[in-house]
């Protein structure tokens, strides 16, 4: 492709004056001004928006981004000795040069600038009214949970929503305090609420339930710590999760097969995902999650990059399901070299997101990875509602008795408001473990499950069961050094 757009350009000079070719405008040569002028065009800054979400960083050597909640849990172990991004933050020794937070600052703030691109100029396109409204809906949705992650990881950030160019006084933004930004998202998440989404997409697009669950989250987290509003925002939690439950379009899959079945994405279960596609974008988890070089995989690389720690297993009951071999986790996998041979790994690995044919036949995946699921709904229902009225009513069991009946367990009744709340929080942990929700329940609750005790500890002053203990610089990552260093405007997060 370069050689032919090489030759290209050369016919071009050949085939014109110099003066018509200095005088002659590029029209492929895209502005803000010029640029938004169809319905493709708006798609097209749309979908660029979605494209962020697939987080990498520079210079990572067994690990991805996506990991970093997770080794600030104290659930997780890793075989990665090396990666200094994971065992920092893992050994609780964390700084701001970890190109973890400087991926998920860089790639939200991409996406947050795409976002305000889409909601500035679609407006303006002559294009079908409904469309309009739905690429509109998308783009106040992304924005909404860019800003979220963003919130939550480091508190007081910048907060842009206009395009920013080099004249733009936003060029170099002051931090917003952390009610301006949930304000900005709660406002952003009306506005795809209001729009034509559909209640279901299959593409993998935003949907109506996309937007009411997010929601759900966004006050839940708001009636908690840092911003300690209460009742009436576990009121709004509940009320925004039970809408999607009502409406009936989302269910929990039977199987726990289904959530790794690429038959299965962006339906059932699976509220929103990131996006893959083998030969285009691939999925970048398989071979992490992998044991170290146990060659159990057509992946030529095995990397061990996070397991679960024997302890936490422990925490679950008894007969629980998830624990099961080859449900949530597993121990063991058939020799590559020798499909009826078996390899033991010695410790548990994760199993939810395996790509069976990527590991058996082609190392490329296309399996998408979740960010919402509809177990969490019922779980953030069961807790708001229970938090908002007193005590958990008949629905407030039910939502969370569907996930523990899946896991073939007895379900829960008679228990007081207090006893029903600890019961949902290690229900989320078991349920939604390595999914990047934990970490930032601990960090809304200020509570984290002590795995020796299975009894909840405060979060500052926490210890993990390999040694180091949470203080209360581990409520927020670190902004990146080079960010501090290019914006005077921005203040480093306490402790570091």
């Amino acid at each position: 492709m370069k050689t032919k757009y090489a030759l290209l350009i050369l016919s071009l000079v050949l085939g014109c004056s110099c003066t018509d070719f200095l005088d002659e405008s590029n029209p492929s040569n895209f502005t803000q001004q010029n640029y938004f002028k169809t319905a493709e065009h708006a798609r097209s800054v749309v979908n660029s928006i979605y494209a962020d979400l697939r987080y990498s960083a520079n210079g990572d050597y067994g690990g991805n981004p996506y990991f970093m909640t997770d080794f600030l849990t104290g659930l997780a172990g890793t075989k990665v000795s090396q990666n200094v991004n994971i065992n920092n933050i893992r050994l609780v020794v964390n700084n701001s040069d970890n190109e973890y937070s400087k991926s998920w600052w860089n790639y939200a703030y991409r996406a947050i600038a795409n976002a305000n691109l889409a909601i500035t100029y679609i407006p303006g396109i002559e294009m079908d009214k409904s469309t309009k409204s739905k690429c509109l809906g998308e783009a106040y949705f992304l924005r909404a949970y860019n800003y979220f992650n963003l919130v939550r990881l480091f508190g007081s950030i910048p907060l842009v929503l206009v395009p920013v160019d080099a004249s733009s006084p936003e060029l170099y933004p002051q931090q917003a305090s952390t009610e301006e930004v949930y304000n900005s998202i709660l406002s952003d998440l009306k506005q795809a609420e209001e729009s034509d989404l559909g209640w279901t997409d299959e593409t993998g697009r935003v949907t109506k339930a996309t937007v009411k669950s997010l929601l759900a989250s966004v006050y839940l987290t708001m009636a908690g710590y840092p911003m300690e509003k209460g009742r009436e925002y576990y009121a709004l939690a509940a009320s925004k999760a039970k809408e999607v439950i009502d409406n009936g379009s989302y269910k929990l899959f039977s199987s726990y097969s289904d959530l790794h079945n690429i038959e299965m994405e962006n339906k059932g279960e699976h509220l929103f995902m990131i996006q893959y596609q083998s030969g285009i974008v691939e999925n970048p988890f398989q071979s992490l999650l992998l044991p170290y070089n146990m060659d159990v995989s057509y992946y030529s690389t095995e990397t061990g990059s996070v397991y679960a720690l024997d302890e936490f297993i422990s925490t679950y009951e008894e007969g629980d399901k998830r624990t099961e071999e080859g449900e949530f986790y597993y121990t063991q996998f058939t020799s590559n070299a020798n499909r009826e041979e078996m390899v033991k790994f010695g410790g548990y690995y994760i199993y939810k997101f395996f790509d069976m044919d990527a590991h058996l036949n082609t190392a490329k995946s296309s399996l998408n990875y979740p960010l919402l699921r509809y177990a969490d709904v019922l779980l953030m229902y069961a807790e708001a509602q229970n938090e908002a009225e007193g005590g958990p009513s008949a629905t407030a069991y039910a939502c969370v008795n569907q996930i523990r009946q899946r896991a073939n367990l007895k379900g829960l009744s008679g228990l007081s408001q207090e006893d029903f709340r600890y019961a949902v929080w290690k229900e989320r942990y078991h349920e939604l473990a390595f999914e990047n929700k934990i970490w930032f329940d601990m960090a809304r609750t200020r509570k984290a499950l002590n795995l020796t005790t299975s009894k909840f500890d405060n979060y500052v002053g926490h210890k993990f069961t390999y040694g180091p203990t949470l203080s209360e610089r581990e409520l927020l990552f670190p902004i990146p050094t080079n960010e501090i260093k290019n914006n005077k405007n921005l203040k480093q997060n306490d402790g570091y």
